[in-house]
């Protein structure tokens, strides 16, 4: 079968403090700002890594009442260095929920977990060693 260009370009998650949320994911992952959006009921803050991925910040600016703690939703980050991100993701001040080590059940690979500052989860994934 032929591959499709279409693709997921972006995740957007809603965050409490867009700033603060945009400098601990800069920090903590490594993400630079791409864009910002100003739109009429939120404003937005586009991340991306390497150009590979992007996760949209929003917060909304209209009123409505919104819930952006804790929300059941894990991003996945494949990371050369699992121990090293978690330790930058402390320092920015979100919490890690499982040290990074080889899981048996996943045939050994090597997983953390943490969670941002609005308590989105952050699940750490040892890159695979580049092919070059």
């Amino acid at each position: 079968m032929p591959r499709s260009p279409d693709f997921l370009g972006a995740t957007g998650i809603g965050v409490s403090d867009l700033a603060a949320s945009a400098e601990f994911y800069k920090a903590a992952l490594g993400m630079t700002e791409a864009q910002t959006f100003k739109l009429p009921h939120m404003d937005e803050i586009v991340l991306t890594h390497e150009a590979r991925n992007a996760v949209v910040l929003m917060h909304w600016t209209d009123g409505s009442a919104r819930n952006y703690r804790d929300v059941p939703v894990k991003l996945v980050f494949y990371v050369t260095d699992p121990t090293a991100v978690a330790a930058r993701i402390r320092e920015a001040g979100g919490a890690v929920t499982l040290e990074p080590a080889p899981h048996a059940s996943l045939g050994g690979a090597i997983v953390g977990m943490a969670t941002d500052l609005d308590g989105y989860v952050i699940e750490l994934l040892k890159a695979p060693e580049s092919k070059a």
